[in-house]
């Protein structure tokens, strides 16, 4: 039986993620897809200088945008650096597109990138359709993780003895 090799070049390499998208809303699908940058913000990107609060994406004529990504401008460059939040397009499959118009459409609907990362090379951007969570949710959701914790430390206890 053949060893499985690992493959450097397919290792993903998280550059941020949006801990709060969790949080604020339910996740109902997500979606890999391409981002348009310019050369120094990858570099930038390479340092893990980037930040996804408060960054969401929408689609207009035609196009998926991200907006409020904050990517930090580059140390090292002399004169061509790069504004840091900029409107930068997302690159998806135009029936992709097509379908989440319709859904975001919908009452209640958003797109939010959840993470940044490398793989193979290329920057990704993990991209879901959520639905917003009422403050009963959230509560809910801090009163399930509460409960998992304490039933953590119950059984590490017990482990323990």
């Amino acid at each position: 039986m053949a060893k499985a090799k690992t493959d450097p070049e397919n290792a993903i390499r998280i550059v941020c993620r949006n801990k709060k998208a969790h949080f604020d809303y339910e996740i109902v699908e997500k979606f890999e897809v391409g981002i348009v940058l310019v050369g120094t913000e990858v570099k930038s990107l390479r340092d893990g200088r980037a930040n996804l609060k408060d960054s969401y994406a929408r689609v207009k004529k035609g196009e998926v945008y991200l907006y409020g990504f904050h990517i930090s401008p580059y140390t090292h460059a002399y004169h061509d650096n790069h504004e840091p939040e900029r409107v930068r397009k997302l690159l998806l499959h135009k029936s992709e597109i097509r379908r989440l118009l319709g859904k975001t459409q919908e009452r209640g609907y958003s797109l939010v990138p959840l993470r940044v990362y490398f793989k193979r090379g290329k920057v990704k951007v993990e991209l879901a359709l959520a639905r917003g969570k009422k403050v009963y949710d959230k509560r809910e959701s801090i009163k399930r993780k509460e409960e998992n914790r304490e039933l953590d430390r119950i059984r590490k206890r017990n482990r323990l003895t």
